[in-house]
């Protein structure tokens, strides 16, 4: 009898939707709020209160689902209230509201992508399948939506984000409706005494200052390519391109560091990967014209797919098994929702005071560090001095 997966194909096409929001909200909306002629530093306000916001909201949701033992009933009311949001988005157009409204609309927003995660991995696991083959269709849907946005804004203007929006929301909350519940497992919950056990590693802490260093960088940019595409006279299509390019690069490298990156030593890849965003970030300052921008986008392969995959591989061997929840929750905080919030705040200031190529150039620094952490603790720290259980 031949084994049909309606669940599978279902939850692919749900992480290809929910993705398609990602790059509506991280790479169209500071265009949408630049329509509503917002400031550069308040559009860096706007940005840096989701990654404060997700510090919570994704413990408030992950609890929630643990307690009720349902990951769908959770995506779908976490859907709906984005729909909702987004709604009440339509008929605000000052500062305030808008950063009251999209304070909420994070609360909805951040918590969806570890939950699909979550029951994507028990899926994959149901069918002896992995996790890869699942999650790649949300680098497939980031690309595909961010040219198609692209496209369509550049044709009916920014205006019409908002509907964009709605109608990726609409498609995401059906497919929801169609995805088998999974469970979430219930794990140790990170006490004050497991951070402070996790916490003891000078190697461990070595790491997360390295990571952050480097995630201030990489948020900079992610929350300021837009504008910058937009200064140097991109029309929407030709970032809808550069988004694209971006996403489909590092499908290749996802692929070959899980089949051959076990067979190279996590600091020096980490070192080279860091070393590539200086690379990448100081020809960004440099850059005149958004063709030259749209080349620089290929980098992304070599930088931000060498160093999340090896990143993640290092923290689940650096912690002990019993801490492991615990080193990736850390990682999560300093990789996106610290770094994001004091790159959102400062570098959108930093932007529209010293100018795009300082803005760049502080980023190279802050990548150029970051190497120097890695390949320093490589070449010249003794054997690893993990925590004593």
């Amino acid at each position: 009898m031949k084994l049909t997966r309606p669940d599978q194909n279902w939850l692919r096409a749900f992480m290809f939707t929910i993705f398609g929001t990602t790059a509506l909200v991280i790479s169209y909306f500071p265009l949408y709020y630049k329509e509503l002629g917002f400031t550069s530093s308040q559009i860096g306000y706007l940005y840096a209160v989701g990654p404060l916001i997700s510090m919570f909201s994704n413990m408030i949701w992950s609890l929630a689902s643990d307690k009720y033992q349902t990951l769908k009933k959770i995506m779908i009311i976490l859907i709906a209230g984005q729909l909702f949001m987004l709604l009440a988005m339509t008929g605000a157009s000052g500062f305030t509201p808008v950063f009251l409204i999209i304070t909420i609309f994070y609360f909805f927003y951040y918590p969806v992508y570890p939950l699909a995660d979550t029951m994507a991995i028990q899926t994959a696991q149901r069918y002896g399948r992995s996790f890869t083959v699942i999650r790649v269709f949300g680098s497939l849907g980031y690309a595909f939506f961010a040219l198609g946005i692209g496209y369509v804004i550049s044709v009916a203007g920014a205006s019409w984000t908002l509907g964009i929006g709605i109608g990726i929301g609409i498609a995401a909350l059906l497919s929801s409706l169609l995805l088998r519940d999974g469970v979430m497992k219930r794990s140790e919950s990170m006490g004050m005494s497991d951070l402070l056990k996790v916490l003891r590693s000078k190697e461990i802490l070595w790491f997360f200052a390295c990571v952050f260093c480097l995630a201030l960088a990489h948020r900079m940019n992610e929350a300021f390519l837009t504008l910058t595409l937009s200064q140097l006279g991109a029309g929407e299509g030709l970032i809808g391109w550069s988004l694209m390019i971006s996403a489909i690069s590092e499908i290749p490298i996802f692929y070959l560091l899980s089949k051959y990156g076990d067979k190279i030593k996590e600091l020096p890849l980490l070192g080279f990967a860091s070393l590539m965003y200086a690379l990448r970030f100081l020809l960004m300052g440099l850059a005149n014209d958004p063709i030259s921008v749209l080349a620089i986008q290929t980098l992304h392969s070599v930088t931000f797919g060498v160093f999340y995959v090896t990143a993640v591989r290092y923290i689940t061997r650096l912690v002990p098994g019993r801490y492991r929840a615990t080193g990736i929750a850390l990682f999560t905080v300093f990789w996106s929702s610290a770094s994001g919030l004091i790159s959102g705040t400062f570098g959108g200031m930093m932007f529209e005071t010293a100018g795009r190529a300082y803005f760049y150039y502080l980023a190279t620094v802050l990548a150029f560090v970051a190497a120097l952490g890695f390949l320093g603790r490589h070449l010249f720290a003794k054997p690893m001095d993990t925590f004593v259980e």
